[in-house]
């Protein structure tokens, strides 16, 4: 696209990564290091996060998280999500990318600065009788159902919009997910897609996942964030896709009706014009292929 479209790049851009700097800093340091990371160029990890429907994987995991009220009384009572939404998302982008791209050294690193962040992350948030239950963000049942429903997300916006096969189908990505999970603590991750589904489904049969007016005021902010004006048109179709690919029971938690209307076309458009103007190659898997040619580990 040329560059009349620019504004548009531009404010994309720095609003997955809420930095002006193209690439950013951390992005160019994935070029570093003397081996081939968790994650070889050929692994599932590589195929799922390395395409487009990330980004509405985001917008599904978010709202998925959010049914968990230990999990939310984190996000609420310690996270500016409001003021710097963007912050937020970024810094998760970056764990993610560094994880799935950097070398063992750097993703050892990122991991180990989201589990300083986690120790400061404690309070108590109200039970369903109202009596006050404690929480810690480093706690290994809400470290599970944060992977879960990450894993879910991105899994299944991919299952969806995905152009790139995924080598060794869903199963491949759980399991190779399964690390970053135990990297964070995580107990006993699922390993198949169907553990995935029978993990997550634990959840809902204990009746721990709810919806009160913390997860409303998750659900309205999501679906108007503070954009810049150029992305404001589009994004209501992200947001309708990921409502759409959520599985009934989280839609209905969560108080959203099924989209009316096609929705798989009109993301799928979104997506392919947001790859025309950033790239479909993510500039973490550039600066991961650039370290893997130095070391003579990129395949064929």
């Amino acid at each position: 696209m040329g560059r009349a479209f620019d504004p548009i790049r531009q404010s994309l851009l720095r609003t997955l990564t809420n930095e002006d700097e193209s690439p950013p800093e951390w992005v160019s340091k994935l070029e570093r290091g003397d081996d081939g990371g968790y994650f070889p160029q050929s692994s599932a990890a590589w195929a799922v996060h390395g395409d487009l429907p990330t980004i509405v994987a985001g917008i599904r995991a978010l709202l998925t998280q959010a049914l968990h009220p230990g999990a939310l009384a984190g996000v609420h009572d310690h996270s500016r999500y409001r003021e710097d939404p963007f912050g937020r998302l970024a810094g998760t982008i970056r764990w993610i990318f560094t994880v799935t791209y950097g070398s063992t050294d750097a993703a050892d690193s990122a991991t180990g600065w989201v589990q300083h962040i986690h120790q400061r992350v404690r309070g108590v948030y109200p039970g369903s009788d109202g009596e006050p239950i404690a929480y810690a963000a480093d706690d290994p049942d809400l470290l599970r159902w944060v992977h879960l429903a990450f894993t879910d997300a991105f899994l299944g916006a991919h299952l969806v919009w995905g152009a790139r096969p995924i080598p060794g189908g869903p199963d491949a990505y759980v399991a190779e997910w399964a690390k970053a999970g135990e990297m964070m603590g995580v107990a006993a991750p699922p390993r198949t897609h169907a553990e995935l589904r029978a993990q997550l489904r634990e959840y809902l049969d204990a009746g721990i996942l709810r919806y009160d007016e913390r997860v409303a005021d998750v659900v309205r902010f999501l679906r108007r964030p503070p954009l810049p004006r150029a992305l404001k048109p589009t994004y209501p179709l992200l947001f309708r896709g990921a409502v759409a690919s959520m599985d009934d029971e989280y839609r209905a938690l969560l108080g959203l009706p099924t989209p009316r209307g096609p929705v798989r076309l009109p993301t799928a458009l979104v997506l392919d014009a947001t790859g025309r103007l950033i790239g479909r190659t993510t500039g973490a898997e550039v600066s991961a292929l650039a370290r893997l040619e130095r070391l003579g580990l990129t395949r064929p």
